[in-house]
């Protein structure tokens, strides 16, 4: 087993994380400093001194923890240490050795898989990291549809088989471990968690997550979706009022008749909304949110629309008559968005997910 440490700033833990994996383990162990200032050099001196089984390697400047990792994973590669696998352990003595070991064995037990070492979140747990977890949670679970309890963890274990596919996920700060899970999920890699102790040091004084930065590079892979929904979405309300409208002026009888069929004005109205809309969707999705290259996308993507837009107006067809069209419009969509969202992840946009430079 090959244990990945990224430090960045660390201190006399980092010795004792080092020591006790010689003394209880056979792991072979590389640190990678993530540009960590000159008096912090000793503790990686201290750590390579320890024996043959200890790398350490440098970033001249930070880089982040998601470049630190992909920087361990390419030396990694470059041993060509096949059939093994490799568990990223943080530096700051979060990580009980027993609990890596637990991760390790149960990995060894599931080679296909993303094994997580998964907090319990009980007992005297800072605020900010028992709240942020529990909101990346929740966003996770809605976003891919697949429930992890600890998405921050980052005592994680996957085989060397995974380190291509590894290097090629997006994100070289504290957003390449969500992005992590995000691939996993759509590339249907099993992510399998393992209870382990919750351990905060100095109310977690030691960790270097920034809330607000490092909060936003998590969350903005997930909310990416949202915006492109939030984008089409206006287009198509705007469009269908001023369509209905157009068309309800150029109405006789209270129908639209094209090609000899009467219409109501808000039907073709939706319909011509919706094309618009929904090319615009279509295009964000497949080439921003989930960057896919699913083979007939475009055909599964449009028949998707074609039953969305049956069930829009369906709704519409049963709420108008008893409010206005403005509001209708926005409970139906309200109603629509969750089914369409799971519908387009599961089946729309499932191919292989392209890595971001």
């Amino acid at each position: 087993m090959i244990v990945v440490v990224p430090a960045y700033q660390p201190d006399e833990k980092l010795v004792k994380l080092v020591s006790g994996f010689l003394s209880e383990t056979d792991y072979r162990i590389v640190i990678v400093d993530d540009g960590s200032s000159d008096d912090r050099m000793q503790f990686f001196s201290q750590s390579e001194a320890m024996g043959e089984r200890v790398t350490v390697l440098h970033h001249d400047v930070n880089r982040g923890k998601g470049r630190a990792m992909k920087t361990a994973f390419e030396w990694v590669k470059a041993q060509c240490l096949a059939d093994d696998g490799v568990v990223t352990v943080d530096a700051d003595g979060q990580h009980l050795i027993k609990d890596v070991v637990r991760v390790c064995e149960a990995w060894g037990e599931h080679r296909d898989a993303l094994v997580l070492g998964s907090r319990a979140f009980k007992g005297n747990v800072p605020l900010r990291s028992r709240f942020g977890n529990s909101v990346t949670r929740a966003v996770f679970a809605v976003s891919t549809g697949v429930r992890v309890y600890d998405t921050q963890t980052g005592l994680r274990a996957f085989s060397t088989d995974l380190i291509d596919e590894m290097l090629s996920i997006s994100g070289e700060r504290y957003e390449f471990e969500i992005n992590q899970l995000l691939t996993c999920t759509k590339k249907k890699i099993p992510i399998i968690e393992i209870t382990i102790e919750t351990v905060y040091l100095d109310n977690n004084s030691s960790s270097h997550f920034n809330t607000i930065k490092d909060s936003w590079r998590i969350y903005k892979t997930i909310f990416a979706f949202i915006a492109s929904s939030m984008i089409s979405w206006l287009v198509d309300y705007v469009l269908l009022l001023v369509l209905t409208r157009i068309f309800a002026g150029s109405a006789s009888d209270g129908f639209v008749h094209l090609f000899g069929v009467a219409l109501e004005p808000k039907l073709p109205a939706l319909i011509l909304a919706r094309i618009v809309s929904s090319f615009i969707n279509y295009l964000l999705n497949r080439n921003i949110v989930f960057s896919s290259k699913a083979k007939g996308s475009v055909w599964k993507y449009y028949l998707l629309a074609v039953v969305m837009l049956g069930a829009n107006y369906g709704l519409l067809y049963v709420l108008n008559p008893i409010m206005p069209l403005a509001i209708a419009q926005i409970l139906a969509q309200l109603i629509i968005y969750p089914i369409n969202f799971v519908l387009q992840r599961k089946f729309v946009f499932n191919g292989k997910k392209e890595a971001r430079k």
